[in-house]
């Protein structure tokens, strides 16, 4: 009786199923997400995460039980040197399982298993969403509506005092030339014109 029994044989005897779940975990790591069937990667899930964590500590002992199980140097190499860095700060759940539909021929489940540490969509998303919810409460806080009549005012305060022997702009200098010669010749010179004006005035008069 299968009582309390909770592997997934996955229709495959224990060297097939091993293999399998090696083959799967090794394309995983090198490619950081697969499309397979819900059942696999849920399976693939419960098999890849133990191996992370012992990843977290680079030891010659966790390195030869994650090189057991998954069979491929290659493999067990980018797991240590790549993806142990990054999840580092993590406590579990490494891998996240997404479900794609069900497939055409078969109708059976389809999921995409992927790391989450290597999605760049998602995490694009939530750190834009953060820096713009951080931006938005700092200018809130860094201008208030007190400090803006001082700045005004300390604007007109710097303002420096008018300097007598600052050179003069060109409508001073010719006002300043009109009035010296007004002073000089104070009464207009008499035309021609003026003086016979005058002259029939007194014949009149």
């Amino acid at each position: 009786m299968k009582h309390g029994k909770k592997v997934n044989h996955l229709g495959r005897k224990v060297a097939h199923r091993k293999s399998m779940l090696a083959n799967m975990a090794s394309s995983l790591i090198e490619h950081k997400l697969i499309n397979t069937t819900l059942a696999k990667a849920k399976a693939l899930r419960q098999f890849v995460e133990p191996l992370i964590t012992k990843s977290k500590v680079d030891s010659t002992q966790n390195r030869r039980l994650v090189f057991s199980a998954l069979r491929n140097k290659y493999a067990v190499a980018t797991l240590f040197r790549e993806i142990a860095p990054k999840v580092g700060d993590r406590p579990g759940g490494y891998t996240r399982v997404i479900k794609m539909g069900n497939r055409l021929g078969d109708n059976a489940d389809m999921a995409l298993i992927e790391l989450v540490d290597f999605n760049e969509v998602y995490n694009i998303e939530k750190s834009e969403a953060k820096k713009t919810t951080r931006r938005s409460r700092s200018r809130k806080k860094s201008i208030p509506a007190e400090t803006v009549a001082p700045e005004t005012e300390n604007l007109s305060d710097t303002s420096e005092p008018a300097d007598d022997n600052a050179p003069k702009n060109v409508t001073e200098e010719t006002d300043t030339v009109t009035q010296e010669a007004f002073e000089q010749n104070p009464q207009p010179q008499e035309t021609k014109d003026d003086a016979a004006t005058e002259s029939e005035n007194k014949e009149d008069a």
